[in-house]
């Protein structure tokens, strides 16, 4: 499974730390890549991971997230 959403508010290096805390808290991810000057977040695991989930995950980091 892969899933890219687009995070809003994702500034700084700071910023890109805690959504990547807080998508790797998310059971069965496996691999996050953050492109910061694109504000995207790239999500790879073996199972099944609703993009809701992953996209609540980002928003209790305090950030807003969309699927792409």
């Amino acid at each position: 499974m892969k899933a890219t959403l687009k995070v809003e508010g994702m500034m700084c290096e700071h910023c890109k730390a805690r959504v990547d805390a807080a998508l790797t808290a998310v059971p069965g991810v496996d691999k996050i890549k953050i492109d910061l000057k694109k504000k995207t977040a790239t999500v790879k695991s073996k199972e099944d991971i609703s993009t809701d989930t992953l996209i609540a995950a980002v928003k209790e980091a305090g950030f807003e997230a969309t699927a792409e």
